[in-house]
């Protein structure tokens, strides 16, 4: 449902912007900075350890924070909620620049996706050994080990680094994706047809 036009004239704002038709170029060297980045991070993944890791600590306030904000719906998905928002925001950011046909973005984004796979495996792989330190916000007394109850509740407790091996596969097959993507839609640009200009006829 849109607004009526009245309201259009006086907020421009709240007019929905169209779709951009075409992906926007990506400069050589954007280019290169991007896939040196990304090749840097996933060396660095391999081997456990490096300074662009940390970036992981930015997604445990989001991970809690779903717990807090789906917990009102219960204890399971509020338990499952934290994972959900973990995997939820850079999705959904990585959509909206694949709404505005940013590759930059949407690699970035899409990228951090599938890498959350991998912390998230870890704490599955986890589930019956319980032996993580476990961060919680609410009462330090009563922390619940979100694999390990959800496991559970699913019946799959038995199974949980079989689980977690294929969670991590699936990460690290979006993450080189994504970088393989990137680095098509870069060397594949197309300039847009510029709308051709008609000369009026003469009276």
């Amino acid at each position: 449902m849109l607004p009526p036009d009245s309201w259009n004239d006086s907020a421009p704002l709240l007019e929905p912007e169209p779709p951009q038709k075409h992906w926007l170029r990506i400069s050589p060297i954007a280019l290169s900075a991007w896939l040196a980045f990304f090749g840097i991070f996933l060396y660095q993944l391999g081997r456990g350890r490096g300074f662009l890791l940390v970036v992981d600590t930015v997604f445990v306030p989001i991970h809690e924070g779903g717990h807090l904000l789906f917990g009102y719906f219960g204890q399971t998905i509020g338990v499952a909620g934290g994972t959900f928002l973990q995997l939820f925001v850079p999705f959904a950011l990585g959509m909206y620049f694949f709404y505005h046909r940013q590759a930059e973005g949407v690699a970035f984004c899409l990228f951090f996706f599938f890498e959350q796979f991998l912390p998230i495996a870890t704490y599955m792989a986890d589930a019956r050994a319980q032996e993580l330190p476990l961060l919680t916000v609410g009462d330090s007394e009563y922390v619940i080990h979100d694999w390990n109850y959800l496991f559970t509740k699913l019946g799959v407790l038995q199974h949980d680094t079989e689980i977690a091996d294929g969670v991590r596969f699936v990460g690290w097959l979006g993450m080189l994706s994504v970088t393989l993507w990137l680095l098509w839609r870069g060397i594949n640009y197309v300039e847009p047809e510029q709308p051709s200009e008609t000369t009026p006829p003469a009276k």
